[in-house]
């Protein structure tokens, strides 16, 4: 069975993520979401509040499952079993820094390739970072996020604020 490794913080997940996250299903046997813990990059959810967000929006997609981890992105792949990594391309700009991540992963475990792949160009401008900045400010995510996303988004800001 092919199995790959789907990564990222995804604070929150978005419907760009879960673009790749379908065709990568497609393409694999088994696909694990495997959600970054990343204190460093200050996330707003905890990472079981992110999985938990991921989860319902699985319920298609028998052949992916969701974990966390931690430390490095191989070594977790290695104990996986997995074959690749799957990672997201929306535009040119996220090319050098995946590319050169790419070329560390695989300086790491030659054994394991990294597979771009390209959402559809309705989510290439769509980033975890923006969803919160227009959630943050009270703007309708309901476009970029399924809505059990919007509504984490819209208690956790609304909390912030009161």
């Amino acid at each position: 069975m092919r199995h790959c490794i789907y990564p990222g913080t995804f604070d929150p997940i978005t419907y760009g993520h879960l673009d790749v996250l379908r065709r990568a299903a497609r393409l694999f046997d088994r696909v694990t979401v495997a959600v970054a813990v990343n204190p460093g990059k200050g996330p707003v959810f905890g990472v079981e509040e992110r999985m938990a967000m991921i989860r319902p929006n699985l319920a298609d997609l028998p052949n992916v499952a969701v974990t966390s981890f931690g430390g490095l992105l191989m070594e977790f792949a290695r104990v996986q079993g997995a074959d690749a990594i799957i990672r997201g391309l929306r535009a040119l700009s996220d090319f050098e820094f995946e590319f050169n991540m790419a070329l560390m992963n695989r300086h790491l475990e030659p054994a394991i390739e990294t597979l771009f792949v390209m959402p559809n160009e309705q989510f290439s401008y769509c980033s975890s970072t923006l969803v919160k900045q227009v959630a943050r400010y009270g703007g309708d995510v309901a476009h970029f996020v399924p809505p059990n996303v919007a509504g984490a988004l819209r208690q956790t800001f609304a909390a912030a604020k009161g």
